[in-house]
């Protein structure tokens, strides 16, 4: 590959990493802006906010047509490809978590009218504090290529998902306690499997750095078990031809 190619391509990579970058961003602000508007009812900071995710849609789209034109005309190798498809999957990862929000201010006009319980509402706040601090991480660990933090996130996600099941057992003693309705307890659950999703997404978005940086992938933890036990050989390419 000539220079002046070589410096095109590494040029598309920046502008590919920069469309990452700019996604999340939006995505992180759209979590504390989701969260404000549920809490306090607003909907129309609620339908400002799914609106704006129809903006993240087009962003993914854009950036996903991008990365296949790299991949297309310049057939990356080595880590160069490893980067083009780690941008695919964040891309997906950051849009779903950017959907799971819009579901969040969807919910707002469901239970409209409703008074949360104190306390479920400042367990929700910290869940949302929570997936966000996740969410940030996991980018600030593509930003820099950051293998550690990249690891770590797996063991963060622990304290989130202590929260989810703390505020769900909240919502039902709250239901029990006939201080709210049922189908308002059950959004309310959903909303807390929606922050849960984004610390999942998290995760997800740091196994990809670690396959960016050095090619790991989860998957061969799993594949290292397997060949320990001596598994026979299941390799989905191990056709059978007899016959």
């Amino acid at each position: 590959m000539s220079e002046l190619l070589r410096k095109n391509f590494h040029d598309e990579l920046e502008a590919i990493k920069h469309g990452i970058v700019r996604m999340a961003g939006r995505v992180s602000e759209a979590i504390p802006r989701g969260t404000e508007a549920f809490l306090s009812a607003d909907l129309n900071g609620a339908q400002a906010l799914i609106e704006d995710d129809d903006i993240l849609d087009a962003m993914s789209i854009e950036l996903e047509e991008r990365c296949y034109e790299v991949l297309a005309l310049q057939q990356p190798m080595a880590g160069d490809l490893r980067a083009i498809m780690t941008a695919l999957w964040l891309n997906a990862e950051i849009e779903r978590s950017g959907d799971l929000m819009s579901n969040i201010a969807k919910t707002t006009r469901r239970v409209y009218g409703t008074d949360i319980d104190p306390r479920v509402r400042g367990l929700l706040m910290r869940m949302s504090e929570e997936a966000a601090r996740l969410f940030r991480l996991s980018i600030d660990a593509y930003i820099e290529g950051d293998t550690g933090l990249a690891a770590a996130l797996d063991d963060m996600d622990d304290r989130l998902d202590e929260l989810n099941a703390e505020t769900i057992l909240a919502v039902f003693e709250a239901h029990r306690e006939r201080e709210i309705e049922l189908n308002v307890g059950v959004q309310l659950a959903l909303v807390c499997r929606y922050y849960e999703r984004i610390g999942d997404h998290a995760v997800n978005i740091g196994e990809r750095v670690r396959y960016m940086v050095d090619g790991w992938m989860p998957e061969q933890d799993g594949a290292a078990r397997a060949a320990s036990r001596r598994e026979p050989n299941i390799g989905v390419f191990d056709l059978d031809t007899d016959g």
